[in-house]
């Protein structure tokens, strides 16, 4: 009988969590079976796999594997997995937070320069053969807000500081952090929101950042200044939203994430004159699987050892 732990990778792309356990010399210790993403695990499966990686599981699986001892979550938000009203409550869970620090910071600071600079109009007026000259904005001496400076907010940060851009921003502990002129506890986000041009909201999805900005919050914004989402849909209350761009309250907003995706075709996001719609691409990149494959095996060799793990996820704080 073999004493080599049993690894379950639930996902539609296992190869360079593969090839990862092989380069880590971690093969021989373990027995891993892949498993589709829309198919359900086997009786033996449920019944023998100690560790899991992948999306969120459907209701009713996680109470069938008795030996599940450690799931290792494919994305940073795991709200899903939180909702789970059968989630065992000794089970350790792990995130795949701060595998979107290269991507996230370079997928938002070209928002920024979408909102500021005319290339999407110049390609418009191409297709027409139309000369139409626009001025930029600029981004040097405009102050941008980040509310939530985790790992993500602080890389933005830093390449926003060289554009020199002013960076204030609101963190749970809000020690100083290099390349943010001001950290704010999340008590004092109407500060940001009156100063900012510029608002991204990295907030994680929890019951203290449902609703979050609504039409309160809104008002308290420059009607100059934009909102740029690139955290949770939840965070916004969307009729609010909606009514603050409309009015000309705010200059407008970029959104990459929404409350239900892909966002249904008939929701007022799509044709709201200046609300952008990104579909859900700020965290995405070609080489995604690979960064959260050296989270993963990094928590395999842990898992292994009897180590803490990296990412672990505060239930309590929900993330």
């Amino acid at each position: 009988m073999s004493n080599r732990a049993r690894i379950l990778l639930w996902t539609d792309t296992p190869a360079a969590y593969l090839a990862a356990i092989e380069a880590a010399g971690l093969a021989p210790r373990v027995q891993v079976e892949t498993l589709a993403r829309a198919e359900m695990p086997s009786e033996e499966q449920l019944a023998e796999t100690e560790a899991l990686l992948g999306w969120v599981v459907p209701e009713g699986v996680l109470p069938r594997m008795p030996k599940l001892r450690w799931a290792q979550a494919l994305m940073a938000g795991v709200e899903g997995w939180l909702a789970l009203p059968d989630l065992p409550p000794r089970l350790l869970l792990t995130s795949a937070r701060g595998t979107h620090g290269d991507s996230m910071p370079e997928n938002i600071l070209g928002a920024l320069f979408h909102l500021t600079k005319p290339y999407a109009e110049a390609a418009e007026a191409q297709k027409e053969s139309r000369w139409a000259r626009r001025v930029p904005v600029s981004l040097n001496g405009k102050t941008l807000g980040i509310l939530g400076l985790g790992a993500i907010g602080q890389e933005l940060a830093k390449l926003a500081r060289i554009l020199r851009m002013e960076v204030i921003g609101t963190r749970r502990n809000p020690a100083p952090i290099e390349g943010v002129d001001e950290v704010l506890p999340p008590e004092r986000t109407d500060e940001v929101l009156a100063r900012a041009d510029f608002v991204v909201l990295l907030l994680p999805a929890t019951a203290q950042t449902e609703n979050f900005i609504d039409t309160a919050r809104l008002a308290k914004m420059k009607p100059t200044a934009w909102l740029l989402n690139f955290g949770r849909g939840q965070a916004i209350v969307d009729a609010d939203l909606v009514a603050a761009v409309q009015s000309g309250r705010i200059a407008g907003a970029l959104l990459d994430v929404f409350r239900q995706e892909p966002l249904p075709v008939s929701h007022p996001f799509w044709t709201t004159r200046g609300i952008r719609v990104v579909p859900h691409v700020g965290g995405m990149h070609a080489a995604r699987d690979e960064a959260v494959a050296r989270l993963f095996v990094d928590n395999l060799g842990r898992f292994l050892e009897g180590k803490p793990l990296l990412a672990v996820v505060d239930r309590a704080a929900g993330y």
